[in-house]
Order: C-alpha cells, then structure tokens, then sequence
C-alpha cells in the first residue's frame, strides 16, 4: 500500500504501467482544490488512472468523494490540473468535458422518468450524427443491459431501482466514453441487484476497455471490481493503494472502510 499520491513512492510509479489498466498517465489529477463557493472541500488532490483500469474512490461520509467526481467532469471548478490522455480538461465547461470522453452517472441517477428508455440511451448520444453507429451502440447497451431492451417503450419512471441505474449507464455509453465516472451506483438498491449492477460494470470495462473511476459506500464491492483505490478523509487523499491491499487490511477496513474482515 502506498503513501498518499504526492509520496515518494507514488512519484517512482507514476511512469509505470498498470497491470489492469495502460499508461498511469492516462487520467491524471494534480493538486486538485476544489469545492463550493467559500466553502473548500479537495484540498491538493492527486492521483493516476491507467487506461482500461477500475479506480475506487472510497471514504466516509462528506469525504469529498461526490465533488472529486464533479470536478472530473467540469461540473465544479477547481484549481489544480486534470488531464485525460495529455489533453487539459481543468477549466473546460462540463458539455467540453463529455465531448472529450468523460461520461458522468450522477448520484440519484438522474434518469428522464416521462421519457422512454428509448429516448434516455438516445439522448446520450445526443451529440452524434453517424444515425447507423448510434444504433449499433443502442444494441451494444442493450446486450450489456438486456431488460432494458425488453423496457424500450416503457416511461423510465415505470422502471425498477435497478433498471433506472442500468438506464444512467447505458445512457452514459451511448457518447462512446473513455472514462466512466460512476457516483454511488449502488444507492437505495437491494445486494443481488446491487452484485449483478457490478458485474455488468466489469464486463463493460473488460470488453470495451472503458476505465472507470466509481465512488461507492459498499466499500467491499467496490474493492471486488477494482484494481487500484484511493481513500478520502477531509478532502485529502489518506490511503492509496491496489484494491488487494486496502481489501486485506484490517485497520484500514474497521478505520475508513466501516467494516471488519
């Protein structure tokens, strides 16, 4: 397990290529503050992303873990620097963002409940105009998430908890995104589904080699999906290190993780 992402140690892997994922410099975060009005909640966050990787970002509570993914994803400003592949995406409005390949599943979802599950997938795609490579990708979401498929006309509203956060994912595949920022996938659904949600986040990120950076309260799933994690106190970055370690570490579970091993 690793010092905090600004130690010595984080400085020596910086160049190193990750065994589940591609260059570590793929989505890289610098001293990253950030936070709401007055109110400061990152304070000199920094850590790497290979590509095709599963980052976790885990913590208690008013951790920052919400706003580290909304700076990501342009909705909060901030001061540091973040870039994706080599590209500045710190100051850049959140509709750049997206076009740059960062799809962003908001907490709670964020569905159009009046709105078929048709017409959600298609609204993700909102920006493209190839019509035959939108469809193509509408059945690559639906062999991902087939009961969407058999939902296609019905309201989104009408959907199960389950379904509506499959729906924010596929929603969220349909602008062909190079990250997949996912906050709390798991909220309010029941542990078979919440399990079945996560294999499918697994398969998504093998197959199409999508990295994902997921913010999530069950720390154990999370742990289970992922290949390296970081652990936010207070806005700082506390811990860093292979999803393994942190898992295996039994002060680390009882302390930050709310779990005993």
């Amino acid at each position: 397990m690793s010092e905090p992402e600004n130690g010595p140690k984080a400085e020596e892997e910086q160049g190193a290529v990750s065994a589940a994922g591609g260059d570590r410099d793929f989505l890289v975060v610098d001293d990253l503050h950030a936070g709401y009005g007055a109110v400061r909640v990152l304070h000199g966050v920094s850590l790497r992303v290979g590509e095709g990787e599963i980052c976790a970002i885990l913590g208690p509570n008013g951790a920052g873990k919400t706003t580290l993914l909304r700076a990501l994803c342009g909705m909060v400003r901030g001061r540091g620097s973040v870039r994706l592949d080599g590209t500045t995406l710190s100051g850049r409005s959140p509709d750049t963002v997206a076009r740059r390949g960062v799809a962003h599943v908001p907490e709670g979802r964020g569905t159009f409940m009046p709105l078929t599950v048709e017409e959600n997938l298609r609204l993700g795609a909102y920006a493209r105009r190839n019509r035959a490579e939108v469809q193509a990708d509408l059945e690559r979401v639906y062999g991902h998430f087939p009961v969407l498929k058999e939902r296609v006309k019905q309201a989104a509203g009408s959907l199960s908890g389950g379904e509506q956060q499959m729906l924010a994912i596929g929603r969220a595949l349909m602008s062909r995104p190079r990250v997949l920022l996912l906050d709390e996938p798991s909220l309010g659904l029941a542990p078979m589904v919440t399990r079945e949600l996560f294999g499918i986040v697994r398969s998504i990120n093998q197959e199409e080699r999508t990295t994902v950076v997921v913010v999530e309260q069950n720390a154990h799933l999370a742990l289970d999906i992922a290949g390296q994690a970081h652990v936010l106190e207070s806005g700082r970055i506390v811990l860093s290190g292979s999803a393994g370690e942190i898992k295996a570490d039994e002060q680390v579970a009882q302390s930050y993780l709310g779990y005993r091993i």
